[in-house]
């Protein structure tokens, strides 16, 4: 398996294998019935992210409180993971 891009790369340059393997290396969990969707469970909130075709968009949830972002592609995988870790 080839290592991914550099961290700073944006995910428009990323491989949709790449970007499959991020997710998973993140310990989300591709979704059974859309591939386009990953879950992640973490043990303060969960998250659903979806690949869309112009942004990857992630809806976290929190003690029953919902919150929604969209990350454009052009971003580069360091700044939306760290985004996305920040959680909702």
């Amino acid at each position: 398996m080839s290592p991914l891009p550099p961290a700073q790369t944006p995910l428009n340059q990323h491989s949709l294998v790449a970007l499959e393997r991020w997710l998973n290396e993140l310990g989300a969990k591709q979704s059974s019935s859309n591939p386009c969707q990953w879950d992640w469970l973490l043990p303060h909130w969960s998250a659903e992210l979806n690949l869309g075709k112009d942004e990857l968009t992630v809806r976290w949830e929190q003690n029953g409180k919902r919150s929604l972002r969209s990350f454009p592609y052009g971003l580069s995988r360091k700044d939306v993971e760290a985004a996305i870790k920040e959680g909702p």
